[in-house]
């Protein structure tokens, strides 16, 4: 993950700015750690005793972190109630520090390596969203539509070889090209994706815990954070993406058991399945031998720790090709 500023480190215009926009000065703030963003991520206490959750980035230090901030502000002000995500209270913009201000969550980050229990727990949250009406919502991309150049890692791959590639890999180059153009036809649908689930941008609630919009989470829910990346897909693209994330984590650990048993997962065809993990290794390992983000020194080599776990994952599922 990437070292952060405080919100201290800000400058104080900046601040100020988002003081205005929450209606009160900060008298605490305290950085929390996780993610990729090269900018700040402080829990605030105001003076009023009222909390908050503030994040900013330069566009000078990395701009597709602050491109991502605004693309991020313009979903988060219409996202639709009852879902389990962080009220938004705002944001702040001169052109290149950019900031969001959110109702702040009492919750934590799941467990690295992750335990099963909280991995129901955020199954369950998700499957629950489905049920969410999404009706007068802000117009979001397809899901097809925004994987589908990301998916083209594999067919990258094959016309520029990558040094170090597993050799199962390199010997089924063709195939899992293929796979993923079927993942693009799969993760089509109707449902809200967050598109980048993983430990750090969720927060899980205790069952003394309240969410967002007031209701109680009942034994516990989750909350999800972070949501540039936002789209129109399958229901259980979410869901397959916190698998992704478990698998990465722990290269031994078995998510097959999930995908078998949790309802969210319920009549999704195998041969999707595959698809999206193929679209999803070729991208991660393509991505992988770019040079790094300004800003974000540890993004490479978490991506090659994705795409080789993912290269596990496949050889399991996958039936060795026939010959003669």
């Amino acid at each position: 993950m990437t070292a952060r500023i405080g919100w201290g480190e800000l400058p104080e215009p900046v601040r100020h700015g988002v003081e205005a926009l929450l209606g009160e000065p900060v008298v605490e703030a305290r950085s929390q750690s996780g993610g990729f963003s090269p900018g700040s991520a402080d829990r605030v206490r105001l003076a009023s005793g009222r909390r908050a959750f503030v994040k900013a980035v330069s566009a000078d230090v990395n701009a597709t972190s602050a491109a991502l901030h605004r693309r991020e502000a313009a979903i988060a002000s219409t996202l639709p109630d009852g879902l389990p995500v962080p009220g938004f209270l705002g944001a702040y913009d001169d052109g290149t520090w950019v900031a969001l201000a959110f109702t702040d969550v009492d919750g934590r980050q799941p467990e690295e390596p992750w335990v099963e229990a909280e991995l129901v727990q955020v199954l369950d949250t998700l499957d629950a969203m489905r049920r969410i009406s999404l009706t007068g919502s802000v117009a979001l991309p397809g899901c097809g539509d925004a994987l589908r150049g990301a998916f083209l890692g594999w067919e990258k791959l094959a016309r520029r070889p990558m040094v170090g590639l597993d050799p199962w890999a390199t010997g089924n180059l063709d195939r899992l090209a293929g796979l993923a153009r079927q993942g693009v036809s799969a993760v089509a649908g109707q449902s809200l994706v967050h598109g980048d689930l993983r430990t750090d941008n969720i927060l899980l609630t205790g069952p003394d815990g309240r969410s967002p919009n007031g209701s109680s989470p009942g034994a516990g829910g989750a909350v999800l954070v972070d949501w540039p990346w936002a789209a129109l897909g399958a229901p259980w693209v979410d869901a397959l993406s916190v698998l992704i994330n478990v698998k990465s984590l722990d290269p031994g650990s078995d998510p097959e058991v999930q995908l078998r048993e949790h309802r969210v997962f319920s009549g999704v065809p195998a041969p999707d399945v595959d698809g999206v993990l193929a679209g999803f290794a070729g991208y991660f390992l393509d991505m992988s031998r770019r040079p790094d983000s300004p800003g974000i020194p540890t993004l490479r080599a978490f991506q090659r720790k994705q795409g080789d776990a993912l290269i596990g994952w496949l050889k399991l599922r996958l039936p060795p090709r026939r010959t003669g």
